[in-house]
């Protein structure tokens, strides 16, 4: 996973979504399409939105930092193939990080959302190479033997013989249950990985791959949600005769924001905008409804007259 771009918004209610900073390692930037369907899910109450046209694939999320009173949104730019989870794991870091950096100078901003994605980029690296966990083991080892601390740089160096091949191997192992759809053993695996790279003081790493770990279990919990939310709303509208419409429409509607949410979750867009035109349908025959009891209201007010 290797975010391709960066990109910090706002949402203003009379003129949409405005960059404040962004930064990019290819000439191709967030289109305005892309940004303005972002902002109208945030705008709709979704924490984390997604948006995916041709090749190109998008992830914004509201940062909920107490410290910062603007509306603030940071997206990335994403590869097709690229894994949104292992993002999702990164965020609460990224956010914190970016609520205490944040200002309203948009070249600093530009240049701290640039070492962001540098960070993000050599993490990345090292969860795949372990060679680049050895260069950085032996390193310290190094440090340790011209201070004189021996004892310590044993220690190092027999975690360097071993640690770095077994991260990556379990990394690459989680990854692969992951795409298995085996959630429980990728959970498991990413989990281990991060009790290695605990034992090496890698506390970046060792945030990311439990937060991914967790995810990566409570991915089957989203499934099973949303079958329950989907059988809901599929026997209210198959039952529409049996109870006043308007209650149903109402719960209907409930119950298909809940199933956006999920779909959001899983990054179903396709199910998403589905949903969202059945939301439209059900809004616009609850005041159909809402105009027919009023109508029978006014009949039965004139047939009292009569």
């Amino acid at each position: 996973m290797s975010p391709s771009g960066i990109f910090l918004f706002e949402i203003d209610e009379n003129f949409g979504p405005k960059i404040i900073a962004d930064y990019y390692l290819s000439s191709q930037k967030v289109v305005p399409e892309a940004l303005k369907n972002l902002s109208d899910k945030h705008k709709k109450d979704l924490i984390d939105a997604t948006y995916k046209k041709d090749k190109n694939r998008y992830y914004s999320s509201k940062i909920s930092a107490g410290s910062i009173k603007e509306q603030l949104f940071l997206g990335f730019q994403l590869k097709e193939d690229e894994d949104l989870v292992s993002l999702k794991s990164l965020f609460e870091n990224i956010e914190q990080k970016i609520a205490q950096n944040f200002t309203k100078d948009r070249r600093q901003m530009q240049n701290y959302l640039k070492e962001t994605l540098s960070s993000i980029l050599s993490l990345m690296e090292k969860l795949k190479e372990p060679k680049i966990i050895q260069e950085k083991i032996n390193e310290r080892t190094k440090q340790m033997l011209d201070d004189g601390k021996l004892q310590e740089a044993r220690e190092w160096i027999e975690l360097g013989e071993k640690i770095p091949d077994q991260l990556s191997t379990a990394v690459k192992e989680a990854e692969q249950f992951y795409k298995q759809k085996l959630y429980k053993k990728a959970k498991k695996g990413y989990l281990k990985a991060a009790e290695l790279a605990n034992q090496i003081e890698e506390t970046e790493m060792v945030s990311i791959l439990k937060n991914k770990g967790e995810k990566v279990g409570d991915l089957p919990i989203y499934f099973k949600e949303r079958e329950v939310l989907n059988k809901d709303l599929k026997k209210l509208l198959d039952d529409l005769d049996a109870r006043p419409l308007d209650i149903k429409f109402n719960r209907a509607i409930s119950i298909i924001d809940q199933s956006i949410q999920k779909a959001n979750d899983l990054e179903e867009n396709d199910a998403i905008e589905a949903l969202e035109e059945l939301k439209v349908s059900c809004k616009s025959a609850l005041e159909n409804v809402k105009d027919l009891i009023k109508r029978y209201s006014d009949m039965k007010n004139l047939l009292n007259k009569i």
